[in-house]
């Protein structure tokens, strides 16, 4: 069996599978574990998520496209290695953590691979098709590495470099995440009336865990908000023209952070900088707003993080060496 790939929303995805009879949901989920077949275990994980996972619904389409990854390749692994499915070995879910720890794969990564499988089986026994839980014990090494370390923000050169190279999309884009300290996934779902450029404020409605908040706008991100504005903003000249393929209330033409990636990466090759991902953006915001307030819970209201402690734990790192800084200069 093999269903087309979905493209609807996440309800009409629920529905292709809940408005079968038990008997018939069973029946399909143990055909598409039997014949592994990536496509329906994808579309029936998706249709977990939005019947009984958490968020439902609402759940996010980076989460949904992450699972939906997670669930591809844990089915190309298991066809690789001949496995059931519907049956594993004891050992089978921890050999599969092995192997790609072993292929260089970090922890971090790990576990959101094993997140996306254990889903699946969430997803299987939820039709019915299974008892099996492979992933419950499943153990993934702590990588001890502070993410500050590992994965390090742009420096104020590479951002000043980068800014210098970029189209005024591009540019705009580099400030909203490097200065406002916007997710991308934030930063693509802004509206126009979300940006209230007399206040010098944004109002992102679309945070992690659908937490709104309410973010403030430095000077370079006013002025390449004008500059924005006056070409792609309604009544600018550029706004109703080419092949837009967002709604004209959304204040970027990127539809998704593929597209976006394709078009800054660009300004990084011209500028000479390496272009790794929009999360150092992310991480040169809180790492100045830090150095200059010095206050855990306003860069944690600043980025919409969960808690206090999740910015804590991010950022100690640098907080420790500038107070090491501190300390030589006495």
């Amino acid at each position: 069996m093999t269903l087309v790939p979905y493209q609807g929303n996440l309800l009409s995805q629920t529905r292709e599978w809940t408005n079968l009879h038990d008997e018939e949901l069973r029946r399909r989920a143990v055909q598409a574990a039997g014949e592994k077949d990536a496509a329906a275990l994808v579309s029936l994980t998706t249709a977990y998520l939005a019947h009984q996972g958490q968020s439902g619904v609402l759940s996010s389409p980076r989460t949904v496209e992450a699972y939906a990854l997670a669930v591809r390749q844990f089915v190309e692994y298991a066809r690789e290695q001949a496995l059931n499915l519907l049956r594993p070995g004891r050992h089978d879910a921890q050999n599969y953590v092995g192997a790609m720890l072993a292929g260089g794969r970090k922890p971090a990564g790990v576990q959101l691979k094993v997140a996306g499988a254990g889903c699946l089986y969430r997803a299987l026994r939820w039709a019915g098709a299974t008892e099996a839980d492979p992933f419950r014990d499943v153990r993934v090494p702590k990588d001890r590495t502070p993410g500050i370390v590992k994965r390090p923000p742009y420096s104020e050169d590479d951002i000043g470099d980068v800014v210098e190279q970029a189209d005024v999309q591009a540019k705009f884009l580099l400030f909203l995440t490097a200065h406002a300290g916007l997710r991308i996934s934030e930063a693509l779902a802004l509206e126009w009336a979300d940006i209230d450029e007399g206040a010098r404020r944004l109002h992102v409605r679309s945070g992690k865990g659908r937490k709104g908040r309410v973010v403030a706008m430095s000077s370079s991100l006013g002025r390449a908000t004008r500059a924005y504005r006056a070409a792609f903003g309604p009544g600018g000249p550029e706004h109703g023209s080419g092949r837009r393929t967002t709604p004209p209330e959304r204040v970027f033409r990127y539809a998704t952070p593929v597209t976006a990636r394709y078009h800054i990466e660009k300004a990084f090759k011209a500028a000479g900088v390496p272009f790794r991902g929009f999360h150092p953006g992310r991480k040169y915001a809180g790492t100045k707003l830090l150095r200059q307030i010095k206050d855990f819970g306003r860069v944690a209201a600043h980025l919409g993080h969960e808690s206090v402690d999740t910015t804590r734990k991010g950022y100690a790192q640098l907080a420790a060496d500038d107070l090491k800084e501190d300390l030589s200069g006495w």
